[in-house]
């Protein structure tokens, strides 16, 4: 059984409710399974506790309110539901390194410019690459203050597209050598914005003669217009002829998109890949050769 889909539905009902008050209970209720069962299917999906997932979420926003706002600390740690301004420095200091006030003074120097990236200069986006259809028609960059988890995000935005037909990717590719043999589940999170086309993460695995051996692009489950920050995976078979293996996020048409926290994983065989099939597609037999049907 896949629960991509109800975790997808748990995240979005945690980023909604993230300044009110949010047990595990309640969160549980809401998918209709006991705590017990959704702690464990949230963190075998998502690679953290529930409980470590709100809190992470509500310190990185608190942090984009320290740097995007002029809130009052207190008024922040109490929005986010920390009893006490205390509480709340404590636990941003460990996914930030610095109390909030010493945060906001030294970090919000560093981000009035916001980092962006275009095909002059995209060498200085470290491993990642812009392709696709039409990529002169959109940015890749940095986003200081669209994050997830930690202190940036990567984002892919249209800027000249004319038609849902052009699309970019935001890629990379690297060597299957230790992957052979595996079932691998690429994971991670995206935000949306106006996107008339569709987005999504993608993944291919390809022979030492850049063949197709195993594909996907989300195209089954598009993510289309407005999105908070989500959780998707892509999960693939690495064939023992296995010579690359691609990834990275697509854009189709206008808008833009936000992906943040990418892992790679090894899962064991009862995990069902997403690979699309294109076999399926095929006729049995030749039909219609003498266009009377």
């Amino acid at each position: 059984m896949s629960y991509s889909p109800i975790i997808q539905k748990t995240i979005e009902y945690i980023e909604m409710n993230l300044h009110e008050e949010l047990s595990l209970e309640s969160v549980a209720q809401f998918v209709g399974f006991s705590k017990y069962h959704f702690l464990r299917i949230f963190q075998k999906e998502v690679g953290v506790t529930a409980s470590e997932y709100i809190r992470y979420r509500r310190i990185a926003n608190s942090a984009n309110m320290l740097l995007y706002s002029d809130e009052k600390i207190i008024e922040i740690a109490f929005y986010y539901r920390f009893e006490t301004q205390e509480s709340f420095t404590r636990s941003f200091k460990k996914y930030y390194q610095l109390p909030p006030g010493q945060y906001r003074k030294i970090m919000g120097k560093l981000t009035i410019q916001k980092e962006e990236i275009n095909l002059k200069n995209e060498q200085l986006l470290k491993g990642w690459n812009l392709s696709g259809s039409h990529p002169f028609n959109y940015k890749m960059g940095i986003d200081r203050e669209n994050v997830h988890k930690g202190r940036a995000s990567g984002f892919l935005k249209a800027v000249t597209v004319q038609s849902q037909g052009e699309f970019a990717t935001m890629m990379q590719q690297f060597k299957a050598e230790k992957y052979l043999g595996k079932r691998i589940k690429l994971s991670g999170f995206i935000k949306s914005k106006d996107v008339d086309g569709f987005c999504g993460f993608w993944m291919r695995v390809d022979d030492s003669l850049g063949d197709v051996l195993q594909f996907d692009n989300m195209s089954d489950r598009p993510i289309v217009g407005n999105n908070e920050w989500n959780h998707y995976h892509i999960v693939l078979d690495v064939p023992e002829n296995s010579a690359v293996i691609a990834f990275g996020v697509l854009l189709s048409g206008n808008g833009q998109v936000w992906i943040d926290e990418l892992k790679f994983k090894e899962v064991d065989k009862q995990t069902p890949t997403t690979n699309i099939d294109f076999s399926s597609d095929l006729l049995e037999e030749p039909v219609n050769l003498s266009f009377e049907e």
